[in-house]
């Protein structure tokens, strides 16, 4: 496919004094989720990929892009429902990762690295995008927002599965934002988990848009396996004990736990957390 004539602003425009340096700030993204191994978590989550699938009506031979794709959740489940499936990331190791997923089961995919912000892809070309807990990081909401409605055709949907803000998931960052705070001015990803903000990011430009809020359980052994797993795999957490050194990870730590027992509806036996998101479809409109 094409690329679009449109370029990024970070190329189009010089950046104004008092906003965020969202080129930078996606550099440090980039290696966040490049680090640990995010695939360890992420086909965990394969059931809310299955999910998605189903509330987006994706349908046989339907064109679907994933967005921001990880190791291909969504991917795997519109091509498990014979959609011709174009699975998209910026971190290559983990499309190589949703690459042995699709070879296992003989799904044929097309994987390309891209930019969740500048999709090369011309306008209208799929009917359907999906992205599950994957565009919410992006640091330019405005700009990826458009980018997913700029590539769907008129009467296509955008489909996607983000944390909300009081869930548990929001809470995580929440509370590691305490020991490592986020760039200034930059919004927090669990915006896209409330209605208002979806409005806010698509309205102008939707027929419809259908929220419901479900969860996800994350089921481990116990708080301190969940904690080993996610401080050894998932990026952000890895990054952020990185960032507080010896000096502040028992700290981090101690936060992080009491947020695990908060949540916890198994008892002191094992660890059942549910996790809230919002699972939400946006029809582009017609004309």
């Amino acid at each position: 496919m094409s690329q679009p004539s449109q370029s990024t602003p970070s190329t189009q425009q010089p950046r104004d004094a008092g906003a965020p340096d969202f080129a930078a700030i996606k550099q440090r993204q980039q290696a966040t989720w490049a680090s640990g191994d995010f695939a360890i978590i992420g086909v965990t989550l394969q059931i809310v990929g299955e999910s998605l699938a189903e509330a987006a009506d994706i349908r046989a031979n339907e064109k679907v892009i994933d967005i921001a794709a990880g190791n291909g959740n969504a991917t795997l489940a519109a091509a498990r429902r014979f959609a011709r499936v174009t699975s998209t990331d910026y971190v290559p190791a983990l499309l190589e990762k949703g690459k042995v997923r699709a070879a296992a089961e003989g799904l044929a995919i097309e994987f390309r690295e891209a930019d969740a912000e500048a999709l090369p892809f011309a306008d209208a070309s799929f009917d359907a995008a999906l992205s599950t807990f994957g565009v919410m990081f992006t640091p330019n909401h405005a700009q990826s927002s458009s980018e997913m409605m700029r590539v769907v055709r008129p009467g296509g949907r955008i489909a996607m599965a983000n944390w909300t803000p009081e869930g548990f998931i929001g809470q995580l960052f929440k509370t590691i934002g305490k020991h490592v705070p986020p760039p200034a001015g930059l919004k927090s990803p669990a915006m896209w988990g409330t209605e208002d903000y979806l409005r806010e990011l698509f309205g102008s430009h939707a027929a419809r848009i259908e929220a419901v809020r479900k969860t996800f359980n994350f089921r481990y052994a116990s708080a301190a396996h969940w904690l080993q797993i996610f401080r050894d795999y998932y990026g952000p957490v890895y990054k952020a004990f990185a960032a507080v050194g010896a000096d502040g990870e028992k700290a981090l730590e101690k936060d992080i736990t009491d947020l695990l027992d908060r949540f916890n509806t198994a008892g002191a036996a094992s660890l059942v957390v549910p996790g809230e998101y919002l699972e939400v479809v946006v029809t582009k409109r017609s004309a």
